[in-house]
């Protein structure tokens, strides 16, 4: 993938900056496979926003994505990579050997008519390939990392994203996660070898508000230009700080640098270094 820059004719244009798609080789999406998304605007099944600032945007269809890699010593062609509206990463349509079609994420590198295999047995450790993590010697990057054996991918599905398998004792392996907290998980847990695709998607800028309405997300209004039943923040006559300790939440609850984790979580053991503070 690569970005695109233009001339600045609009003020929206002059800081925006777009994807090539020069690594799609297929437009259209596999009709078998490609299921209507109906849109909630952030409601759940009783009819209240749960998740704010969510609604409008341009129609999309879900791709079915294969997460859990479970179709097993049997190889597969690499027919297509393809754009999803739904993820940063790309996809790829793999035809199994006998006739089988599914769609993965896609890692850095897959090319068309490349050749891939999911196994839990001992395999290549090759781009694409699915297999055990304690068969990945120390330092080969992964992604799409199950937690637990049999759940599917949770780990680093996200575009660019990446996991370094530091080695494997007893019955865990080590790993550090993107966010550089390291951790063990169990050694049968499945991974895909290689590095999620699309890196350059976290350097593309909308430049203007529009471009963030076609994702569907709709405007956010300051607290502390709502008024005092509104928010905590609101009030007051003119531009003036929130007047309290620390911000919170529209609900009066602490927010911003705020821990959500909960304590004396069952895979707290689990962790071996936090990560550190956030990039921005």
């Amino acid at each position: 993938m690569g970005i695109i820059k233009v001339k600045p004719t609009t003020p929206g244009r002059r800081g925006a900056s777009f994807d090539d798609f020069a690594d799609i080789t297929k437009t259209k999406s596999e009709k078998s496979l490609t299921v209507a998304k109906k849109r909630q605007g952030g409601r759940n099944s009783r009819g209240k926003i749960t998740i704010r600032h969510r609604g409008g945007g341009a129609k999309r269809n879900i791709r079915i994505i294969d997460f859990k890699r479970d179709k097993f010593d049997i190889p597969a062609k690499a027919a297509s990579i393809e754009y999803d509206p739904n993820r940063g990463a790309r996809i790829a349509l793999l035809n199994y050997a006998d006739g089988e079609k599914r769609y993965i994420v896609a890692p850095i590198g897959l090319k068309v008519g490349s050749q891939v295999i999911s196994s839990k047995k001992q395999i290549e450790v090759k781009i694409g390939n699915a297999m055990l993590i304690k068969y990945i010697p120390a330092g080969i990057s992964v992604y799409n990392i199950e937690l637990e054996p049999g759940q599917g991918g949770k780990i680093a599905r996200g575009a660019g994203n990446e996991v370094h398998v530091m080695g494997v004792e007893g019955k865990y392996a080590q790993i550090k996660m993107p966010s550089g907290e390291i951790r063990l998980i169990k050694k049968e847990c499945l991974c895909v070898v290689g590095r999620s695709s699309n890196p350059d998607k976290r350097h593309i800028k909308l430049g203007k508000a529009g471009r963030t309405r076609h994702l569907g997300i709709k405007p956010t209004v300051r607290g502390k230009a709502m008024n005092p039943n509104d928010h905590p923040h609101g009030g007051g006559e003119g531009n003036q700080p929130i007047g309290l300790k620390a911000p919170k939440t529209k609900w009066g609850r602490p927010a911003l640098g705020v821990k959500t984790r909960k304590k004396d979580r069952k895979s707290d053991k689990l962790i071996i270094k936090r990560r550190g503070k956030k990039r921005r």
